[in-house]
């Protein structure tokens, strides 16, 4: 009478680090799959037989566990479904010789033998358990080496000021594996510098940011997802003002080469930048209150190509600031013949502030103003709204330039500049509050 065998569940394991050549008929996994299979055929007189599920890993390294495939055979090794993992070669299960031996203890723990066709052993002896290690630490020596290679190829490239990779900052693009200027976003790029260097606070400049149309780096996943076109946060901007590859350079570690790209940025802007950053965010917000003058920033529209216009400035001779308000669209390149294009500061703030005051001192809008103030405060009489409003100019210029911004941006919808002349459209809803904080801020200078 002959013995009945017992069967043997053999699962067996394959895995490829990338994806190229997957698609052929006959690919790597496939050729693993096959020596495996005859190993176990040749082991059939002990009762070996191949489970129906495959274990396949096509395009993970073996230098982590986060595997599909792998975690679904770890799963039905616990489940008791398995007795022998068959592979092809060991690193094919793991080139970590920490995991392959916390991998080991499950097996272990679940009876599971673990066999290495090409390697010629068995867990399940002792000599194959000493061969295990040998054979994992030299696994584990040559990844490591490979990975030493690698960090130093790229310390090499970069030393020679070429673009190793990673995400593509915003004002480039790359192509042929080498960046080029974009040019709608390197004029970006620009204005946050140019904000920067003028507000000297960051959270000034990411507020500023969405009304003139700047926001994040737009970019396609691998699986063909749109990416990004959102609000820059805090964490973005100082990025970009400390990403050095703005002035042609390439940072790697601690160390800065010069880069085969062209720059966006002229030095002296960079300098400038780092002038500023160099200053504390506290030191920067005290002087901030007193030194920014872009009081109509947000409200401001060119009147031929109605884009925003926004604060800009530049230094003459002697270190006497100039400032002046830009329209976007005329400095992105989008209208070159734009027949606003800039205007300066004091001077547009002048007409829109005597514009305003002829409008308050109409007496229909102070009856108005001061029916719409009544409503929610039956203290303030006629003659008090009249004196906010006519009497405008000795408190406003005791104010901060922040506090101006806010009192304007209260009262004002827009103000669009033609080349002839300015429409200033004031917000009736927004007068009432005008008239009390006008009236508490007199009444403060007045202590």
């Amino acid at each position: 009478m002959s013995e009945i065998k017992t069967k043997i569940r053999c699962a067996i394991y394959t895995r490829k680090s990338t994806e190229e050549g997957l698609d052929m008929e006959f690919n790597s996994l496939d050729a693993q799959y096959e020596s495996c299979e005859r190993y176990i055929q040749i082991h059939a007189h002990e009762g070996w037989d191949v489970v129906p599920d495959k274990y396949e890993d096509g395009g993970f390294s073996g230098g982590t566990v986060e595997r599909p495939a792998l975690k679904r055979l770890i799963s039905d090794i616990k489940a008791g479904k398995i007795d022998i993992v068959v592979v092809y070669k060991i690193d094919r299960l793991s080139r970590s010789l920490l995991d392959f031996l916390n991998m080991m203890k499950v097996f272990e723990t679940h009876e599971v033998s673990f066999v290495s066709v090409t390697q010629n052993f068995d867990t399940s002896t002792p000599m194959g358990k000493l061969m295990l290690n040998v054979l994992l630490s030299f696994a584990q020596f040559e990844r490591e080496i490979t990975g030493e290679r690698i960090r130093d190829k790229i310390a090499s490239s970069k030393r020679k000021g070429m673009w190793m990779g990673g995400v593509t900052p915003l004002g480039y693009e790359v192509k042929d594996r080498h960046l080029h200027i974009k040019d709608d976003e390197a004029a970006s790029v620009r204005m946050i510098f140019d904000y920067f260097i003028m507000l000297k606070s960051v959270t000034m400049v990411v507020q500023q940011l969405p009304a003139i149309g700047i926001f994040s780096k737009k970019r396609v996943s691998k699986n063909g997802r749109e990416i990004g076109g959102t609000k820059l946060d805090k964490g973005s901007i100082y990025k970009i003002l400390n990403n050095p590859i703005y002035i042609g350079k390439i940072r790697h570690k601690e160390n800065i080469y010069d880069g085969k790209h062209k720059p966006i940025l002229t030095q002296e802007v960079w300098d400038k930048s780092r002038e500023v950053m160099q200053k504390s965010p506290r030191e920067r917000s005290v002087s901030t209150k007193r030194k920014t003058k872009a009081v109509l920033c947000g409200v401001l529209r060119c009147g031929g190509c109605n884009s925003s216009m926004t604060p800009c400035h530049t230094k003459k001779k002697g270190g006497k600031l100039y400032r002046y308000y830009g329209a976007v669209n005329y400095r992105k390149g989008g209208c070159p013949d734009c027949p606003v294009k800039q205007v300066t500061a004091s001077e547009i703030e002048t007409v829109v502030l005597h514009q305003m005051k002829s409008i308050f001192a109409a007496p229909e809008m102070i009856i108005e103003t001061w029916k719409e103030v009544t409503r929610s405060d039956d203290n303030i009489t006629e003659m008090d709204v009249r004196n906010a409003l006519v009497d405008i100019f000795p408190v406003w210029n005791e104010l901060f330039p922040k506090e101006q911004e806010r009192l304007l941006h209260l009262m004002l919808e827009k103000v669009v500049i033609h080349p002839n002349y300015v429409d200033v459209r004031v917000r009736a809803d927004g007068l009432d509050s005008l008239v009390r904080e006008l009236d508490y801020q007199k009444k403060q200078l007045e202590k």
